[in-house]
């Protein structure tokens, strides 16, 4: 499957420079990772909107729906039945653009409670890797 994480601006703090090396390494064992990392200075619908089309685009957003594992688990299967890259957006510390989230297929919140921007990177690739470890049986999500 193909999964694309598109960020604004790349993680600052070392550790989440370690921490999202580590998980998309590992997600990248599992899926033909692409990763784009979009400088806070074209932070807005075009740019965005062109490194994702044609994939199916998922806008992450604070007050974005929340899924379990298990569910993101479900989503990404039914996403790989489909054969279209899956493009998880993360924008910068004021989030996605409202027009890039209103032409995104999906909408997923990661928690209720407010992440700084390096940290909110680090979850999303943990989180992904998570429940693709879920549906290749592995037992890392116990």
């Amino acid at each position: 499957m193909k999964l694309h994480i598109i960020t604004i601006g790349k993680p600052k703090l070392s550790y989440a420079i370690a921490g999202f090396a580590e998980y998309t390494a590992r997600l990248g064992r599992l899926h033909d990772l692409q990763v784009t990392h979009i400088a806070d200075k074209h932070n807005d619908t075009e740019h965005i909107l062109k490194v994702a089309e044609n994939a199916h685009k998922v806008a992450l957003a604070i007050d974005g729906p929340q899924k379990s594992s298990q569910e993101l688990a479900n989503f990404l299967n039914k996403r790989e039945l489909e054969a279209r890259e899956v493009c998880f957006m993360i924008g910068g510390p004021d989030g996605l653009p409202q027009e890039v989230i209103d032409a995104s297929e999906t909408i997923l919140g990661l928690s209720k409670l407010t992440f700084p921007h390096d940290l909110a990177m680090v979850v999303l690739a943990e989180t992904l890797y998570r429940s693709s470890t879920i549906n290749t049986g592995h037992p890392y999500h116990h």
